[in-house]
């Protein structure tokens, strides 16, 4: 969703488990390779309404990882990163359920 701030994401394609979809995501966005992360948290996924498109609904897989030895290099999807403290996000204008999805994984 251009112009709003958000955590990695994608689209499940075809019958791809999630969590292989997620550091896929995480590799093409960032540049950060799956031996620097570590799975520390899943939560239950969360359905949320997409402004963009009448009657379409996102189905969210929330994972938090933790990373090690942090190089970032962004892909053509981002503007820009920034590490904040989650009880900063609402200063920002993010995509639908963000904040949601950050109260289910800290």
């Amino acid at each position: 969703m251009k112009g709003l701030w958000a955590g990695i994401s994608g689209i499940i394609e075809g019958d791809e488990e999630p969590i292989y979809r997620a550091k896929k995501e995480i590799l093409e966005e960032t540049g950060i390779t799956e031996d620097k992360i570590t799975l520390l948290k899943s939560g239950p996924q969360i359905r949320a309404d997409s402004p963009q498109y009448a009657n379409h609904e996102w189905l969210i897989f929330p994972f938090l990882f933790s990373v090690q030895d942090v190089n970032i290099t962004l892909n053509w999807e981002n503007q820009e990163y920034r590490w904040i403290n989650s009880s900063d996000i609402t200063q920002y204008q993010t995509v639908p359920s963000l904040e949601k999805v950050l109260a289910i994984l800290l």
